[in-house]
């Protein structure tokens, strides 16, 4: 059981949930049954995924991280693809559950997990496709809840960009690298920080001229304490050690820098829930941060 928690990065699984609800809470419809089985194709997908990983890199695996459950045996190669294909299968199914809308996004959410997997990983595209997938799973939210997703589409983007960032800097975990990568996640975190906690639609010229705005130019109000509070603990997570990551790009402090990101993906998604009018959702989403620290002390998460 360890060896299958360690393929499927079970501390990395409580940061998966958070993306359909902050879909959910994009569309400011309530959430119900088909948002749970969005959450629940979400986690079969993202754990699919994981098993693809680790069978499409055993070889490099066997090089770089001989104790992984494959290279050192514990998982033979053939149970993970079987249990990669029938977890796709599952999510898929769910989605379908959830309704059409659903299992439109899901579908490419799928071929985007694979394609990444199987062959986007090593190419320059790779962070792309990993951004896009995160962005793609915050939608399936949005698609099964309100059968759209043009309102949680800035929502997708915000959670994409902290996403590109994280997936430039776990391209040299197993290597000595450059500062650059995680110096640029460093500003990538200040920026996405910035953008949270500025009002969502600044006043315009027109306004700030003294003259009655015209419809729907209004600005919206600062930021509430919830949002600025979840932005807060975002940053906090990652700054740091994209910091000591930039100043010393070593492999351990490159691998602990890619651990602080995964685990910052929950507070992004809380105050991205809660800048969405969504507190009850956001404080759920922050619940699952200390149990994800709990369990990432057990099996790592990268």
């Amino acid at each position: 059981m360890r060896a299958w928690a360690e393929l499927l990065r079970l501390p990395a699984l409580f940061t998966v949930p958070g993306d359909a609800l902050a879909g959910a809470a994009a569309t400011s419809v309530r959430p119900g049954r088909r948002t749970l089985l969005a959450v629940a194709a979400s986690l079969c997908l993202y754990e699919a995924g994981m098993a693809l990983n680790d069978w499409a890199d055993r070889a490099e695996d066997a090089v770089e991280r001989p104790h992984r459950p494959l290279p050192s045996g514990r998982v033979r190669p053939a149970a993970a693809l079987t249990a990669a294909c029938a977890l796709t299968a599952t999510g898929l199914a769910l989605a379908a559950r959830a309704g059409r809308p659903a299992l439109t996004v899901a579908a490419p959410l799928a071929v985007t997990v694979w394609s990444y997997d199987l062959g986007l990983k090593r190419t320059p595209a790779g962070p792309l496709a990993m951004a896009a997938a995160r962005g793609l799973d915050l939608l399936l939210g949005a698609a099964a809840t309100a059968g759209h997703v043009r309102p949680a589409l800035p929502s997708a983007a915000l959670l994409g960009g902290h996403t590109l960032a994280l997936t430039t800097v776990s391209r040299q975990e197993t290597r000595d690298g450059t500062p650059t990568a995680s110096l640029a996640a460093l500003a990538a975190t200040g920026t996405l920080t910035w953008l949270l906690t500025r009002p969502r639609n600044p006043p315009t010229a027109a306004d700030t001229d003294g003259h009655p705005s015209r419809p729907g130019t209004a600005p919206s109000p600062p930021p509430g304490p919830l949002t600025v509070l979840a932005t807060a603990s975002y940053a906090a997570t990652t700054a740091r050690a994209y910091l000591h990551a930039t100043l010393n790009p070593s492999p351990p402090l490159t691998q602990r820098a890619v651990g602080a990101g995964i685990r910052a993906t929950i507070p992004l998604q809380a105050a991205l829930a809660a800048r969405s009018g969504a507190p009850v959702t956001a404080l759920l989403t922050a619940a699952l941060a200390p149990a994800a620290r709990r369990f990432a002390r057990r099996v790592s998460v990268t």
